[in-house]
């Protein structure tokens, strides 16, 4: 099914500017692309509109599109403040895995953790971005209601589907709560019940993922209310399911302990389980197509956000993801997908690199898929003129004319054929994404190895992923080396080899920093590119493994707590 059907759904969407996170939508409009409620919700159009805008809140920038203007952050680069974007910089510019030079926006203080409640615009974005996707969700459960329904006539069109819907809209918001919970702790609670003129008071981190984790319970069905996600599988494509809820409790059960929350392991694996073991969402054949502009076919990927290079650009979805890891003169070598418009900003760093063994790391210019190598996921681009591993200088400073440090080259803007996206090269087509099946392998079996099963487990599913990217066993495939086994043996499987795996398996995926705070990596005794502005790194002040509540919110909520340190 194309991803065309969440496009056409926000062409059907009255587009609102975001002011605040308890803010009123129903106002009169600025211009005549913004229209009021009634509008909006006279239709059944209008009400998937409105779902689609929820959703795309979260890969798309504004209203016109491509950064056309009129962006959905106000006094925010729209380029910049896209979510999946700013989680770049929170989650894995300021980790073992990426440089970025440069100092705008506070992305120098993120790459050297040094940020502080003031100095990094990304932060308040990030904080003000997932905000306005829970106003969006509020404001949605507030029109789609029975009574509403039927007082706007049409009650006939989405009598069948509207819980639902609401199930969905619940999973958003929840979604959003579990990222505050991880990235600054507690956090003021608003949902629809909310007024416009409410303070809204700060929950703990405790009560933000307990508020999170019943609300994903109950639209999986606990009999707390009629509100259920679909069945796994059984949703249209870029809409979440029972699947996506399974998942995302997985992921908060595995930090449950880090967060302050308990041990919560064997619930990490056991929703892991119901990932896996549903058979809706198998592992690809071929690693390297979950990052293509065609993945909309994808059978691993169980919640895309959908992109598209005519009907859904944005700067800050894959696009960025492409165009920063690549420049020009890496399209004359390999299919980049978007020509010569490379930004060329990001590099791996030295750790990223070192990760994998160092024969399968060189890039062949007779072999650009990286056919020949053993671990398919040494994606790097080292042939260009002067390129060294090192993201030093001659001199050893940091660089910003980006000559330094190898490129990454995980996602392409081609279809699996080595083909041009048929929406062209301008934008990417390529859909996020947010969750994926190889993830909850290797959820459960960090869990398992933190003492919720049996290692024999563990291993049996850290060899399926790792089988998948050697491309051995059932993986196979003609004209692509399959001669080297990705299994291991059970005596190499610890927690650490479980982490080294999920740097290799999801380096770019908006993991690295949560996972190195769950391993006790982060600030302390463990160091690599700049961290802290050295260029081997030092360690830092563990108050840096939660972002400062933004200063902004600080000023006009005088009932919130600063996090520690800052």
């Amino acid at each position: 099914m194309k991803k065309y059907i969440l496009s056409a759904f926000v062409a059907a969407c009255a587009a609102f500017s975001f002011t605040s996170c308890v803010g009123d939508l129903d106002t009169q409009p600025l211009d005549d692309n913004n229209l009021v409620s009634e509008q909006v919700y006279s239709t059944k159009d209008g009400y998937m509109g409105m779902l689609a805008k929820c959703y795309g809140s979260l890969i798309l920038t504004g209203q016109k599109g491509g950064d056309g203007g009129d962006g959905d952050l106000q006094g925010a680069n729209e380029g910049y403040s896209g979510y999946v974007r700013l989680l770049f910089y929170l989650q894995e510019l300021c980790t073992d895995d990426f440089i970025m030079p440069s100092s705008s926006n506070g992305l120098r203080k993120c790459l050297n953790l040094q940020w502080d409640a003031a100095n990094a615009s990304v932060i308040k974005w990030t904080w003000s971005r997932l905000y306005m996707t829970i106003a969006y969700c509020d404001e949605y459960l507030r029109q789609c209601t029975e009574e509403n329904l039927k007082a706007r006539g049409v009650w006939g069109d989405l009598q069948n589907d509207y819980l639902a819907q609401r199930a969905e809209v619940r999973f958003l918001r929840a979604y959003c709560y579990e990222m505050l919970c991880d990235l600054f702790g507690g956090v003021p609670f608003v949902d629809e019940n909310t007024g416009a003129k409410d303070i809204p008071e700060q929950m703990t981190r405790k009560a933000t993922f307990e508020y999170a984790e019943k609300e994903l319970l109950a639209i999986l069905g606990d009999g707390s209310t009629n509100e259920v996600l679909k069945d796994a599988g059984a949703n249209d494509y870029a809409r979440v399911d029972k699947a996506a809820a399974w998942f995302l409790l997985s992921r908060m059960y595995l930090n449950a302990e880090t967060w302050g929350c308990g041990n919560r392991y064997s619930d990490c694996l056991a929703y892991a389980k119901k990932v896996i073991e549903c058979g809706k969402y198998p592992l690809a054949s071929d690693w390297r197509q979950i990052f293509l502009a065609d993945n909309d076919d994808c059978s691993e990927i169980i919640w895309p956000l959908a992109q598209d290079g005519q009907k859904a650009q944005s700067s800050a979805g894959t696009n960025f993801y492409v165009k920063a890891f690549v420049n020009g003169a890496m399209n004359g070598l390999y299919q980049t997908g978007v020509e010569t418009r490379g930004w060329g900003n990001v590099r791996a760093k030295t750790t990223l690199v070192d990760a994998f063994d160092p024969a399968d790391v060189l890039f062949n210019v007779d072999d650009v898929w990286g056919n020949g190598k053993a671990d398919k996921r040494a994606q790097f681009m080292t042939a260009l003129d002067g390129q060294r591993k090192e993201t030093w200088d001659d001199k050893e400073a940091m660089t910003s004319t980006f000559t330094c440090g190898y490129g990454y080259i995980k996602w392409r803007n081609v279809t699996k054929d080595d083909k041009e996206a048929p929406a062209g090269t301008n934008y990417s087509s390529i859909d996020w994404p947010m969750f994926r099946t190889a993830d909850a392998y290797l959820m459960a079996a960090e869990a398992i190895l933190r003492g919720a099963g049996q290692k024999s487990e563990a291993l049996k599913y850290v060899n399926e992923v790792r089988n998948r990217a050697y491309m051995s066993g059932k993986y196979a495939k003609a004209g692509v080396r399959s001669d080297v086994s990705g299994e291991i043996a059970e005596s190499q499987l610890d927690l650490n080899f479980i982490l080294a795996e999920r740097q290799r398996e999801m380096a770019s995926e908006l993991t690295r920093r949560t996972d190195l705070i769950r391993y006790g990596k982060f600030t302390k005794g463990n160091n690599w590119d700049w961290k802290n502005a050295v260029r081997l790194g030092e360690d830092v002040d563990d108050h840096f493994q939660l972002f400062p509540i933004p200063e902004s919110e600080m000023s006009s909520n005088p009932t919130l707590k600063q996090n520690p340190g800052y």
